[in-house]
């Protein structure tokens, strides 16, 4: 049986093209307790938003509404798995919660509490916003002296009076940054356009990640026990590339890093990958759904970790025809390799 590292999405993954995909969702009865607790917030169930007529950005990207809706797809997307060894589990940003109940630090139920809870809290707040720019090329070479060019421009926007500005996410070859309307605007007026589409807003995307998401990481402990973790059964590889290993966690750490350190400082996506790859070795990077949007940071992750001698977007290319090392649920043909 080949073996597989997990990796579930984070806010962005589900778009038009997702919308239905809970119509797959393989625990009719789990779905159902997921629809009742939204109902009982006043919330707009998840089969109703997934079953929506057209896909609405103010509706369906909302924190309050985009965070349950991407958990409870990729949840269905890792109970669907066949034939294949889950040797461990990472995701990316909000992913991380998701990542927590497939590998068991979570129960279903608690997870979608701790998703559901925090993805309310930052719509509530909305604190800052976010942009994403890349510094690898459109072939995907490594490029440090970019990397370290674009965050001095970051530091540098930092230190003016009323500017926020920092790193939110590594994110393979792609920076997030996260910060008030005067430090993004500023980024934007510095940085030549790239790629057609960089320097990129992320519509209804709050600063996470970063300081200014101290007091929603309060309001999450205080709304959240620390009794709805426990130790996980599969391990968990968070936004530090840290391992957290069966029956050695502290829970108590856990819940620490997930509702502190996870929300309010940059989450290092492509060191997660990196430690997947290097500690685990699988046969397949397998990224649930909902959508394909991760697959890009994931190849661009492991040529970074130089994985298997991969340096080019060609090079990931030529793997992936010869001998598929990434499987994206999110595309029909890859996700019947798996399910």
């Amino acid at each position: 049986m080949r073996t597989a590292v997990l990796i579930c999405p984070g806010r962005g993954s589900y778009t038009k093209t997702e919308l239905g995909s809970l119509t797959r969702f393989p625990d009719r009865i789990l779905l159902a307790h997921f629809d009742a607790r939204r109902t009982a917030l006043n919330q707009e169930t998840l089969t109703a938003l997934d079953s929506a007529p057209t896909y609405s950005v103010s509706k369906h990207t909302r924190g309050d509404n985009a965070s349950a809706l991407i958990y409870a797809c990729t949840l269905g997307d890792a109970l669907s798995l066949q034939n294949v060894e889950i040797t461990a589990v990472t995701g990316n940003s909000m992913g991380w919660y998701s990542a927590l109940a497939c590998a068991g630090a979570l129960t279903p139920e608690n997870g979608f509490e701790v998703v559901n809870t925090m993805g309310t809290l930052m719509q509530q707040s909305l604190i800052g916003g976010q942009i994403i720019h890349p510094f690898m090329d459109e072939n995907w070479h490594r490029n440090p002296s970019r990397r370290a060019e674009l965050l001095a421009i970051v530091a540098d926007i930092n230190t003016r009076p009323d500017h926020i500005l920092s790193l939110s996410i590594d994110l393979g070859g792609m920076l997030v940054l996260a910060g008030n309307e005067s430090g993004l605007k500023a980024f934007e007026a510095i940085v030549s356009p790239e790629q057609s589409r960089f320097p990129m807003r992320l519509a209804n995307h709050a600063a996470f990640h970063t300081a200014l998401q101290a007091p929603v990481a309060a309001q999450g402990r205080a709304a959240l026990p620390a009794t709805l973790f426990q130790q996980p059964q599969k391990p968990l590889i968070d936004g530090r590339g840290q391992i957290w290993w069966p029956g050695s966690t502290r829970t108590a750490d856990l819940y620490d890093y997930t509702l502190g350190h996870q929300v309010t400082e940059p989450y290092d996506f492509t060191a997660a990958i990196r430690t997947c790859a290097r500690e685990f070795a699988p046969d397949l990077f397998i990224i649930a759904g909902p959508g394909t949007t991760l697959g890009g940071a994931v190849a661009q992750s492991l040529i970074l970790a130089h994985w298997q001698g991969l340096s080019s977007k060609a090079d990931f290319q030529s793997r992936q025809a010869a001998n598929p090392l990434l499987i994206s649920m999110g595309l029909p043909e890859q996700r019947s390799l798996v399910t």
